[in-house]
């Protein structure tokens, strides 16, 4: 062999005893940067990692941005020989073939770990991250605003609260460390880009090709998006809307269709037609609060018709609104009952045929307690019943009635009057009631048969 193939196999043979005493010692040592559960074993053998880790006592104080926040108990770590093939696993996770002096910690949980200590060390620590997180400013994420028909997205603002979430996930990861030292990790808020925020974004652009029809009784409304909603935002699966913008339109179709507090065209039992008193308890009007909330909720659910008829209110013991969808005798239908004060009678009709009739005396004009005009409805019906209220002396009195029926909240309503002596035709201007409608002992049970609760009275 000449002299250069000497050198090369010489430098062979060199180039595999390196690379096999480097194999041996990587196998054998962590490196030098390795540490196991915050404890540096760098060079150490795996016994020797096993000695120096099993033997050192963990404090259990927790410290934050530099900070005690838990103040522990020193206790043994827990190590048993049970755990030395864990080391030997540990050495194997972090083996390479040459020195690195890459820094790596390797968990490795005792067998013999205090599940209670790391429980209560854990409640302890969240609680005190809690309380620290009262006096810290909060992120304020990005957020999608749909607004007029535009949409927008504001800018994320940073905080200083601490990321309780991230933080005792690290806890856990440290808990066997002889000193844990949690990292200074914030809530981030969420960004633009975020898939959160597109999301939202997608969402709410949806809103600017819906539309929803509103039914209410014969008539119908075609309304945007624009005519119902001002500000919609879209967060964690839920919207948030108002409806503004809806106030106008809604004040021009309850102007057009609600009935409460106007004035009804009435049929009496003579045929004439007249005009009642406005302000009376029966008939109904679309609630701003209901009908904001069910187009609200149609556009943004995509619903194509919604009825009005569930949003509406009345006036008087039932506050669900009265004679909607009615049609009949110009909205009073043909169920009623009917007083005229000229004529000091009272007519009661069931489905358009009249079925009593009887003489009456209304309340005392000259004291300013005459019954009041206007469309009212029989608000309940006791039998017997008791009356009370205040005389023209000043004085209270209770008065037993065999037959009584309410239909204002005033107290005013159809009862016999056993007391009564003067039955005339006058007697209302100066000798009427205090407002009720007097009936004959025996006229008043028929006529409190012949009417139900919720069903009209109209005086005039």
């Amino acid at each position: 062999m000449d002299t250069k193939g000497k050198v090369a196999s010489g430098i062979a043979v060199a180039l595999v005893i390196i690379l096999g005493g480097s194999y041996w010692h990587q196998s054998t040592h962590f490196n030098k940067n390795t540490s196991i559960n915050g404890i540096n074993v760098g060079g150490l053998t795996k016994q020797a990692a096993y000695d120096k880790v099993a033997k050192t006592k963990l404090s259990n104080d927790v410290y934050l941005d530099g900070k005690l926040i838990y103040d522990g108990t020193k206790v043994s770590a827990g190590y048993t020989s049970a755990d030395q093939n864990k080391f030997k696993e540990a050495m194997h996770k972090q083996f390479t073939l040459f020195p690195s002096s890459k820094a790596r910690d390797i968990r490795i949980v005792p067998s013999e770990s205090n599940a209670s200590r790391t429980a209560e060390m854990k409640k302890a620590v969240s609680s005190k991250i809690n309380n620290l997180n009262t006096t810290r400013k909060a992120p304020v994420n990005a957020k999608v605003v749909w607004q007029n028909g535009k949409v927008t997205t504001t800018k994320p603002r940073k905080g200083n609260q601490y990321d309780q979430k991230r933080l005792m996930k690290q806890l856990d990861q440290r808990a066997y460390d002889p000193t844990i030292h949690l990292d200074k990790l914030y809530t981030q808020p969420l960004g633009a880009s975020s898939s959160e925020i597109q999301k939202q974004k997608t969402k709410l652009s949806k809103l600017n090709n819906r539309s929803v029809t509103y039914k209410v009784e014969n008539s119908s409304y075609k309304l945007s998006s624009k005519d119902v909603l001002t500000k919609v935002t879209y967060e964690d699966g839920k919207y948030t809307f108002d409806t503004h913008a809806f106030k106008p339109e809604l004040k021009k179709i309850n102007k057009e269709k609600a009935t409460l507090g106007k004035s009804f065209k009435f049929k009496t039992h003579s045929g004439k037609v007249i005009d009642t008193a406005k302000g009376g308890s029966y008939g109904w009007k679309i609630s701003d609060t209901k009908a904001s909330k069910t187009l609200g909720n149609a556009l943004l659910n995509g619903t194509k018709t919604v009825e009005a008829k569930d949003d509406i209110y009345g006036e008087g013991y039932y506050t669900g609104g009265l004679g909607y969808g009615v049609t009949a005798n110009h909205g009073l239908g043909n169920t009623y009952a009917e007083v005229s004060i000229a004529d000091q009678h009272a007519w009661f009709y069931r489905d358009g045929k009249e079925v009593f009739s009887a003489d009456v005396v209304t309340g005392k004009q000259s004291s300013g307690d005459a019954t009041p005009k206007g469309v009212w409805y029989i608000m309940y019906q006791q039998s017997p019943s008791v009356l009370r209220g205040t005389g023209d002396s000043g004085k209270s009195y209770t008065q037993p009635v065999s037959y009584w029926s309410a239909f204002t909240n005033g107290g005013v309503g159809f009862h016999d009057a056993s007391w009564r002596s003067n039955w005339s035709k006058s007697a209302y201007l100066s000798d009427g009631s205090n407002g009720c409608v007097n009936m004959h002992p025996g006229d008043a049970g028929e006529a409190y048969r012949a009417i139900k609760v919720h069903e009209p009275v109209i005086v005039y």
